[in-house]
């Protein structure tokens, strides 16, 4: 990958790769690799050892969004079902946005943004365009992956008219499953199969709606449906599909909690090491708005982590030297890890763990009629003592959709060695700190990932320390001053500015209050050669004082 943008860095994450044994192949700036700054090439060089339906997009601050993204299709000639279609078609998803994101970040994280509310995007696409026709023949079987390429709003889809077969979603093959609609998040994917009619008099909506609970506002021109076509006949009319609600949230679509994988893998034990956070958004004393897991605000370390496991010696095994605000965890390797995430916030949030597909074992509200039954009232959390039971093949992806304030429960089992970043993939929430770094098993790290030249010359193209711990301490390992650090918390009292500022309101406020009390007992004394305006005020006076008593009189006062 050769930097050619002229002014930004940049890096590719393959999103789905397990990248074990490569690591440094990951593609998350300041996690796994410096960021490779304008002028400089960086090659990713890594064995595959996965097929489904990925993708891949920048990694780097605010990237992707811009168009630096695309599906990465990687195919098994011995999958189940693949003797089962005749023809393949990827569908991309995304929203797209008609500013650049460098002037939109600079908008969202602002004292003018006290809401944190996410830019609108300006479009909804299907293969990055609008309105197009997929041709097709009757009584046919194809399978057709479907990825959410975008960086904030998820989206339902479904076929007119036609049911589908799932048996795969993010790149973990499942059992057979039918389905009428789907809630696609964003870095989510599908394949299923769908089987054409044996007619062609007409052509039936693909369509596309986006999920309009995500968006703060919907502008006047925003176009929310969207009509493709599996096009039979092209002869035949193009009508625009009628989406029968007018509120998203009311569209049913399938519950992935209920797949099952292919290899039927059985629930994981209990856990050696569970996480527990909760999300929720706040203000600092930027007057911004930021993201929280627990009260940390994901900030960017100064040397990436990575590169602090394989400079620390001994010490990698100690969370402290990865710092405060990357809110790291270190885990055991072969540990069963069990991650709880509540939900404070009234927004759903698509998480994504790098390095893994995971066990979802349970999650509330599900998909369906429900979802969003817990915005009436308090969030409701996890409660390990009260919840339904586990599913015995639990379903697996990498990309899973927590409901708005509610809860959702993962596992996985740290056989990976290596530095996996746990975020939101809304692009603005991870901007905004939705993230934390799970350090797996940092003494094999050091043992089996190998980190190539290029990329510490990467590193000091860009002027980015690459040795110590996070705030870039080699002396001193456990001394994190000069750490990157997210903005501090609104003091809950007075400051000291603040205690002077009332002090000065008060006496402003007891001053004013005063000179009207002495204003109005003076006693104001007419000249008796009283101009023509004060003549003029007296003679309205003495006909009010007639009006007065004409009145009360009338009224026998």
């Amino acid at each position: 990958m050769y930097n050619g943008l002229g002014d930004k860095s940049t890096s590719i994450h393959f999103h789905g790769m397990f990248q074990n044994g490569t690591n440094e192949m990951d593609g998350a700036s300041m996690v796994t690799q410096c960021p490779v700054p304008p002028g400089s090439t960086m090659t990713y060089n890594f064995t595959v050892t996965q097929s489904g339906t990925y993708w891949y997009h920048c990694h780097t601050e605010y990237c992707y969004p811009d168009g630096y993204r695309q599906a990465l299709i990687i195919h098994d000639p011995d999958v189940y079902f693949a003797n089962q279609y005749k023809e393949e078609l990827t569908l991309t998803m995304s929203d797209w946005y008609h500013d650049l994101q460098e002037g939109l970040s600079k908008e969202f994280i602002s004292v003018f943004n006290p809401t944190g509310a996410e830019p609108i995007p300006n479009a909804f696409l299907l293969n990055d365009t609008l309105g197009s026709s997929f041709p097709v023949e009757p009584g046919t079987t194809y399978l057709i992956r479907l990825v959410n390429i975008g960086a904030f709003v998820g989206q339902y889809f479904y076929i007119e008219d036609h049911n589908f077969t799932i048996v795969e979603v993010d790149g973990v093959y499942t059992e057979p499953a039918e389905a009428s609609m789907l809630y696609i998040a964003v870095a989510q994917r599908y394949a299923i199969l769908l089987t054409t009619k044996n007619e062609t008099d007409r052509n039936y909506a693909i369509v596309t709606v986006a999920d309009s609970s995500l968006l703060d506002t919907i502008t006047p021109d925003l176009q929310l449906n969207n009509t493709n076509w599996l096009e039979y006949n092209k002869n035949a009319p193009h009508d625009q599909a009628v989406v029968n609600v007018s509120d998203s949230t009311q569209l049913f679509p399938f519950d992935d909690f209920d797949l099952i994988p292919h290899d039927k893998e059985p629930l994981f034990p209990e856990p050696d090491q569970q996480i527990n956070v909760t999300v929720y958004m706040n203000n600092l004393n930027t007057g911004a708005n930021y993201a929280f897991l627990n009260n940390i605000s994901f900030t960017p370390p100064k040397v990436p982590t990575l590169f602090s496991v394989q400079s620390v010696g001994d010490l990698a095994t100690d969370e402290r030297v990865y710092g405060e605000f990357t809110h790291s965890v270190v885990l055991n390797h072969l540990d069963v890890v069990e991650v709880v995430v509540n939900n404070a916030d009234s927004g759903s949030h698509p998480f994504h763990l790098h390095g893994h597909n995971f066990q979802v074992i349970t999650r509330a509200p599900g998909y369906g009629p429900h979802f969003y039954d817990y915005l009436n009232g308090d969030p409701v959390f996890y409660d390990p003592s009260n919840h339904s039971a586990f599913p015995s093949t639990p379903m697996r992806r990498d990309t899973i959709v927590l409901p708005p304030q509610g809860y959702l429960v993962i596992r996985f089992i740290a056989d990976n060695p290596g530095v996996w970043i746990f975020h939101c993939h809304i692009d603005w929430h991870l901007s905004s700190g939705l993230a934390m770094l799970m350090i797996e098993a940092p003494t094999q790290i050091q043992e089996r990932v190998h980190i190539p030249d290029q990329h510490y010359d990467v590193c000091r193209a860009g002027n980015v320390p690459f040795q110590g711990n996070a705030a870039g301490n080699t002396v001193n390992l456990l001394d994190l001053s000069g750490q990157n650090k997210q903005p501090g918390w609104i003091p809950g009292g007075f400051t000291a500015r603040g205690i002077v500022a009332l002090v000065f309101s008060v006496i402003s406020a007891v001053l004013g209050i005063a000179s009207l009390v002495v204003y109005g007992m003076l006693d104001i004394k007419r000249d008796s050669k009283t101009s023509p305006v004060e003549q003029t005020s007296s003679g309205r006076e003495q006909d009010g004082e007639r009006i007065v008593q004409t009145l009360g009189q009338e009224k026998g006062e």
